[in-house]
């Protein structure tokens, strides 16, 4: 673990109360106001709050369906698990219990990541946390010339184009600690096999079980 303020130059930004980005950068896992937690449910709404407002911009002659697609992409655990990675979030972690080490997963950074944006906000006001995320997020927005499709949407149309009724998903487990869970989901599609997939999230689980299940299909 290094010394947190090297990030102020990745950042962009230098911290006024220094004790802020150290929460965001906190597992506190127990203890919801000794870690990041309470930080990254702000920084959730004002990541969408920007997501949303860049997207709204830079693609004025889409509808509000394929932003929502773009959004969704943009916000997602993956992504943000990726943001964090770049900026060596892993490498700059501090633990509330040194004794109870967790492991790194990707939920985890894609929290921390969120944490810091509330942190910037907090700490610098809005327009610092919108750079920040301007900055970082550009490039994955302008990935795609067209509104990316994920594996649910996809088995979705594939459904609706038969004239089916849409896909279903039921989840059959959670296992795991809080800051670590695993879902079980179950996709079912009218007149098919279901099929279930893990996964560390709901949506993660829900997309993979659509992707194993569209492959099948179209197998066929």
């Amino acid at each position: 673990m290094g010394n947190y303020t090297d990030l102020y130059p990745l950042l962009g930004y230098s911290f006024k109360k220094g004790k802020l980005l150290k929460q965001a950068l906190t597992l506190g896992f127990g203890n919801h106001f000794s870690g990041y937690e309470r930080l990254e449910f702000l920084g959730d709404r004002v990541l969408g709050v920007v997501i949303a407002e860049m997207l709204y911009c830079h693609f004025p002659n889409e509808n509000e369906g394929d932003l929502a697609r773009r959004f969704s992409d943009l916000t997602r655990a993956e992504t943000l698990a990726l943001i964090a990675l770049k900026l060596k979030f892993d490498k700059h972690l501090f633990l509330a219990s040194p004794s109870n080490k967790p492991d790194i997963t990707k939920a985890v950074l894609s929290d921390v990541c969120e944490a810091v944006i509330a942190a910037l906000f907090l700490d610098g006001g809005f327009d610092v946390a919108r750079q920040f995320v301007v900055r970082y997020w550009s490039e994955q927005m302008n990935m795609f010339t067209a509104p990316p499709v994920d594996s649910k949407t996809k088995l979705q149309e594939w459904a609706q184009a038969r004239a089916l009724p849409l896909p279903q998903y039921t989840q059959l487990d959670r296992t795991g600690p809080d800051h670590e869970p695993l879902f079980t989901m179950q996709v079912c599609v009218n007149g098919y096999e279901p099929v279930c997939a893990k996964g560390k999230s709901k949506r993660e689980a829900c997309q993979l079980a659509a992707a194993e299940l569209l492959k099948r299909l179209e197998g066929k």
